[in-house]
């Protein structure tokens, strides 16, 4: 029972994330639910969690999608999934942790004190950012942190950065999802946990949702920014 309420908390939370800021629901829940369930339970669990979120947000911003922009970070991601679950088995995890939270950590406060966005990148950088996307999607289910960083530098308004996110998201965790089922990752109590976890991943991906529209374009922006610091603080401490 407890681990069932801890479940339920913990989605909620990584929902309403989610609805509100389009990603953070990954890197929040996994050192958590890591608390109290098997490892190699968790990240399956979050890779299936990952994309019914993007599901749910991808359905309000469906007429914001621009696949064009979308698809040089899935085929940059296409190699980097499989490098990825190579890499999860192959170097200590601690140390692509404590790497990723730094970049995070770095690139944030660089951001909240020189302003950066508003800049037009070469599509080049959408292939890199989409290949070490999909490094740590395959290593971790957490594709986001570099796409994020990629998108919010550009000078794109805030429903087509969400948007961009999630059709990312939704392509790229299905990959994973492919990986991890191969790989026997996917067991039956994984999807038990995963159908608990609908309703309230449900209810806080439409509460976040809800508040997004209620906010200005720069302060979205400063909210990404300071969501990525706390997400790299988060991710070294819980490396550590």
């Amino acid at each position: 029972m407890d681990t069932l309420v801890y479940l339920v908390v913990i989605m909620l939370l990584a929902g309403f994330i989610q609805g509100f800021s389009g990603f953070g629901s990954v890197l929040l829940s996994l050192p958590l639910l890591a608390l109290f369930l098997d490892v190699k339970t968790a990240i399956p669990l979050v890779a299936l969690m990952g994309v019914i979120l993007t599901v749910f947000l991808l359905i309000p911003l469906w007429k914001d999608l621009e696949w064009p922009r979308i698809w040089p970070l899935l085929l940059g991601a296409l190699p980097g999934v499989p490098i990825g679950i190579f890499l999860l088995k192959s170097l200590n995890s601690r140390f692509i942790l404590t790497f990723l939270g730094l970049i995070l950590v770095c690139y944030s406060l660089y951001s909240l004190l020189f302003k950066v966005a508003g800049r037009e990148l070469n599509i080049h950088w959408a292939y890199f950012s989409g290949f070490l996307g999909g490094c740590f999607g395959g290593a971790f289910s957490a594709a986001g942190p570099p796409v994020i960083v990629y998108v919010s530098i550009q000078s794109w308004r805030k429903e087509l950065i969400k948007s961009t996110l999630q059709g990312f998201f939704l392509v790229s965790g299905l990959m994973v999802i492919i990986g991890q089922t191969f790989t026997g990752l996917i067991t039956p109590r994984v999807l038990k946990l995963f159908l608990y976890s609908l309703a309230p991943l449900a209810l806080g991906t439409y509460t976040g949702h809800f508040f997004f529209g209620k906010i200005q374009e720069e302060t979205y922006r400063r909210v990404i920014l300071m969501l990525l610091l706390c997400l790299g603080v988060f991710t070294i401490w819980n490396a550590a």
